[in-house]
């Protein structure tokens, strides 16, 4: 018959704690959650920007269909987007990745000279772009306040 487990009951088991209270936390755990929140972010930039790739690699169908058609130059200069695109949302983890991702907003809507849709499509990407930020914004802010140190 196995030996039963020596536990004691955790008296503050069942009581919510105090507002303000740092019992059972560390300091160092609100940057740990802004680093999360950071990578979480960066994660869902990255995201967008994948599905935003993929969005213009359906243009040439649509330039084939009007106008002068899908010209070699045509060709290129849309699949240099989408490999633009596709690099910038591997560098969202970089500082400076979610303003890169906005720059890189720019050659999408140009592809907007080519099909009239884009134009359409590329703003919505570059409002859903600026959103993105906004919310990054709120959520990170500003670093966190260092505690002042008791000089006396």
């Amino acid at each position: 018959m196995p030996e039963p487990l020596n536990e004691s009951p955790d008296p503050s088991e069942g009581r919510p704690e105090p507002i303000g209270s740092t019992e059972g936390r560390l300091h160092s755990d609100a940057e740990g959650d802004r680093e999360r929140v950071a990578k979480r972010l960066n994660g869902g930039g990255a995201a967008v920007l994948i599905i935003e790739a993929l969005v213009v690699l359906f243009v040439p169908r649509a330039i084939a269909q009007s106008g002068p058609g899908l010209t070699p130059w045509r060709l290129s200069a849309v699949l240099v987007v989408v490999v633009l695109v596709v690099m910038v949302a591997g560098l969202q983890r970089r500082s400076w990745g979610p303003q890169a991702g906005l720059a890189v907003q720019l050659p999408v809507l140009a592809t907007g000279f080519f099909t009239a849709a884009m134009w359409f499509l590329g703003a919505i990407f570059v409002l859903l772009w600026i959103y993105l930020l906004r919310i990054r914004a709120e959520l990170l802010g500003s670093p966190p306040a260092s505690p002042a140190s008791g000089g006396g």
